[in-house]
């Protein structure tokens, strides 16, 4: 059983707890510095010890690895702390908000040869994973083009948005950093990494929050063309990425959890393989991985220097928004 220390208690931090716990694989400790969450995520998961902050954690305690999900601006010093006492690593998304310490976490990882990953978690889902094989594998032809569409009604499914780390930039908030950099990492991913962009946002609907909630952005991956428009106040629950390439296209459909193909012109979609998949699964399956990569039976699903890449994106758009520029990358 690999001792799993999970810092923080909110959504996020419950759910890893939660299946990492499922795994069988791990007994978990939890640190949340707020008693009554603590308390409260304590209890209802069986947990023998929890902690109020990381130095006690790591004072009273051994660890195989922790699992980081605070906002995002906490990520690389805790990282660094952790690195320091010899944890393996899985840090939530983004990141970090900054490019501050690291290159110094990287020289520290690599220093101590720990098992670190971040915590993209669409890299788990089988649909994409599928897609993703089927255009590195040349089944379309040379990729030309990647585009992405989608939105959600974000106060539906986090009603506390205002009072969480997404209402300030400076902790994560916006829908650049918090939704858009899952599908940015997922299409680097994919075609490669984004050399310069173009971004256009505005905050449009949601109450109570100054950051922007509407995206519009335009990619170069090398030679590859992308778009990707993002909205957090629609009704419909939505979210596709297409790869054009050559001789076809593929399409993940995340909302119907599924990926399509077309070949021939003027032709229907052509649906490949639909997955039952609850959204637990990805995180469990995520658990999985990193459990594997503490074994050494795995690399890391994304590595820091993936995840590096996708928060200079991230710091890329929020310039250009900034700016009204291109930004190269």
């Amino acid at each position: 059983m690999k001792q799993i220390l999970i810092i923080g208690g909110g959504s996020i931090g419950e759910r890893h707890v939660r299946c990492f716990q499922q795994t069988g694989r791990a007994e978990i400790t939890l640190c949340e510095m707020r008693d009554d969450l603590r308390m409260d995520v304590s209890n209802r998961y069986g947990l023998n010890q929890c902690f109020s902050s990381l130095h006690e954690a790591l004072q009273n305690a051994a660890f195989d690895a922790a699992v980081i999900c605070t906002p995002a601006h906490m990520h690389i010093l805790m990282s660094l702390d952790l690195a320091a006492a010899g944890c393996g690593i899985l840090i939530e998304k983004p990141l970090s908000t900054s490019l501050q310490g690291t290159s110094q976490l990287q020289t520290a990882v690599s220093s101590a040869q720990l098992p670190v990953s971040v915590a993209f978690v669409l890299r788990q889902h089988p649909a994409l994973q599928a897609l993703k094989k089927s255009v590195v594998d040349g089944r379309f032809g040379r990729p030309v083009q990647i585009v992405f569409i989608g939105g959600q009604h974000f106060p539906y499914y986090r009603p506390a948005y205002r009072e969480i780390y997404y209402s300030r930039h400076e902790t994560g908030g916006g829908a650049i950093q918090d939704a858009l950099t899952h599908m940015v990492n997922a299409a680097e991913w994919i075609v490669g990494p984004i050399t310069r962009l173009i971004a256009d946002a505005e905050h449009c609907v949601l109450d109570g929050v100054d950051v922007e909630d509407t995206v519009h952005m335009m990619t170069r991956h090398d030679d590859i063309l992308g778009s990707f428009s993002l909205n957090q106040h629609q009704p419909p629950n939505e979210s596709t990425l297409t790869v054009i390439c050559e001789n076809g296209a593929a399409r993940f459909e995340a909302h119907h959890c599924r990926w399509l193909s077309c070949t021939e012109p003027g032709s229907e979609w052509t649906v490949e393989e639909t997955i039952q998949i609850e959204r637990d699964d990805l995180f469990m399956s995520q658990a999985e991985a990193f459990l594997d990569q503490l074994d050494k039976n795995g690399d890391p699903a994304c590595s820091i220097d993936e995840a590096l890449q996708t928060l200079r994106v991230n710091l890329a758009a929020l310039e250009s928004v900034k700016t009204a520029r291109w930004v190269d990358i």
